[in-house]
Order: structure tokens, then C-alpha cells, then sequence
């Protein structure tokens, strides 16, 4: 048995088509850690939906009914950039519920992994970039209603600047958020975090793992989070549709190491969401975020 459980449940797949967002991942993710021998079935929990009025804790009353009862407008579907389904609906309320109960896990077993969410593109009142929902940050707004934590800190390594996770916690002295990307890649207009990484086309391993653990050090030190909300994208890769980084596999799993470390250092448990990747090899991408499962294990198991 693991020491923390996954989050996973086949309504995340948000039924795309021949779209560069592979959303099918997540199964092929489940699968893998379970051929592996990672994983056993019993080291999985499937997630609830989440209330509407979880997700109104950071979105806007008209885009989730918007959104729910498919009345988009022309332009909101443009931005968001995905088919309009129900199922495509349905998806993102798991991922937000998963979210939700990956945190709470990670409160009780100090990790807690959601095979799925990490939409950080998502704003209050609309979405983007493949993000209707922003679960990371839904999912700290309710552990803060339920009064489990005060402070939260978002370590979002995705390749794309977590532009909706920065919208939403503008201002807000109780959630601190971290964000290494890609400067020259998308989003175009990019909100200040507390911490942004902006980093030039090409940079590797080494460059990436030492400016992440500075950034991290300082925020887990000087804000001293109660939860750490890891944004844990694929699409650093160096292999990426998406991306113009070049870490490599191994890098990555470093990275996820770093983050994992650092926390335990500091006695925060860490809630994981998987965010993008768009491998040209769609299995380059399933292996990245497989690693990262195998990457929290690891640093558990030392404790």
C-alpha cells in the first residue's frame, strides 16, 4: 500500500477528440502506476463532483451557470479553447472535487495526489487556455472555509505562467503563489505572483532546479505555508507541443523531488495536480507524471 492515496475517476477525461490536450492521459496515467506494481487498486479513492457552491468560492455565480448549462458565448468558447460538452463539463467538477479531497488527504497523510486538475488558467469569470475551473484554487478557498489551514502556497511549475491562479489570489496576504514558466510562451499578459520565474527559451535541468529551490526556500521559509499546492506540469519537457523548456526526464523527476524535500523540511504537506503536457509522444508525457507519484513516495518513505 502507498502512503498517501490517488485521486483519480474516469469522468476526468474531458472527452477532447484529436485535440493537443490529451485528456485521455489521466486514465493512461492510472493505468501505468497500476502496471508498474506502483500501485494497487485499494491505493486509489474516486472523488464527488464538487457543489457548485464550492466552486463559487472563486468563481463567479454566471460563469459556472454559464458554463453548466452550456450558454457560453461565442467568445468565451473561443478563449477557452476546448470543445463545449457535458462531459467536458462534468470533467472539470471532478477535477474540482478531486482537488478538494487530494487536499484534505494531504492533511491527514501529508501528501495527497490528484490523478487530474491543476487548471490554472482559469479566472473568476471566465476560462481560458483549456481551463474552466481553477480546482488549486477552489480547493484552497474550501479548506479555508472549513477553517483546516490559514496560509496556502502554490508551487506551480507548469511551462505557462499560472496566470488564473495569480488573478484569484491578487492581493490576499494568505495565499502565497510561486510560478516558474516559460517568459516567451503563452499567456501573453502574465499577473504578477508573489514569486514569478520568467525564464528564456531553452533553459535546462540545471538553470530550472536551482532557481526553483531558491524560490521555493524563500516562500516555504518566510511565509510558512500550511498546505503547498503543487502545480506539477509535464510540459517543461524538452519533448513539449507547448513548451520551448528543455528539461529532460530525469530533470523533471528531480524537480518533483525538490519540491517534495523541501516541503517535508519544512513540515508542509503537499496536495499535486497535474496540469499540461502535450509530449509529442503522448507516453513521454503519462511517464513525467507517473514520476511525479513516484517522486512523493520516495521522499515519504524516507521520513
Amino acid at each position: 500500500m502507498l502512503p498517501f492515496k490517488l485521486i483519480y475517476h474516469d469522468g476526468y477525461d474531458l472527452n477532447l477528440g484529436s485535440h493537443v490536450f490529451p485528456s485521455q492521459k489521466y486514465r493512461l496515467i492510472r493505468d501505468r502506476l497500476l502496471t508498474d506494481g506502483f500501485a494497487e487498486p485499494a491505493d486509489f479513492l474516486e472523488p464527488r463532483p464538487a457543489a457548485d457552491e464550492d466552486l463559487m468560492l472563486v468563481h463567479q455565480r454566471g460563469w459556472v451557470q454559464r458554463l453548466k448549462n452550456g450558454t457560453l458565448d461565442y467568445l468565451e468558447l473561443i478563449k477557452l479553447e476546448i470543445p463545449y460538452s457535458q462531459k467536458m463539463v462534468q470533467g472539470f467538477w471532478l477535477a474540482a472535487g478531486g482537488t478538494i479531497l487530494a487536499a484534505r488527504r494531504a492533511l491527514q497523510d501529508g501528501v495527497g495526489f490528484n490523478i487530474g486538475g491543476g487548471f490554472h488558467h482559469a479566472f473568476p469569470g471566465h476560462g481560458e487556455g483549456f481551463c474552466a475551473i481553477n480546482d488549486v484554487a477552489v480547493a484552497i478557498r474550501k479548506l479555508q472555509q472549513e477553517k483546516c489551514i490559514e496560509r496556502a502556497m502554490v508551487v506551480d511549475v507548469d511551462v505557462h505562467d499560472g496566470n488564473g491562479t495569480a488573478g484569484v489570489f491578487a492581493g490576499d496576504p494568505t495565499v502565497f503563489t510561486l510560478s516558474i514558466h516559460q517568459f516567451h510562451n503563452y499567456p501573453a499578459i502574465k499577473p504578477p505572483s508573489t514569486i514569478d520565474i520568467d525564464l528564456e527559451d531553452g533553459a535546462g535541468d540545471e538553470e530550472y532546479l536551482e532557481k526553483l529551490g531558491a524560490a521555493c526556500r524563500r516562500g516555504m521559509s518566510e511565509f510558512r505555508p500550511q498546505l503547498v499546492a503543487y502545480v506539477a506540469g509535464a510540459d517543461p519537457y524538452r519533448e513539449d507541443q507547448l513548451g520551448g523548456l528543455s528539461l529532460t526526464i530525469d530533470g523533471l523527476k528531480r524537480r518533483d523531488r525538490l519540491v517534495f524535500d523541501l516541503a517535508r523540511e519544512h513540515g508542509v504537506p503537499v496536495v499535486v495536480t497535474l496540469a499540461g503536457g502535450y509530449a509529442i509522444n503522448v507516453e513521454d508525457t503519462v511517464t513525467i507524471h507517473s514520476n511525479t507519484a513516484k517522486a512523493a513516495a520516495e521522499v515519504l518513505v524516507r521520513k
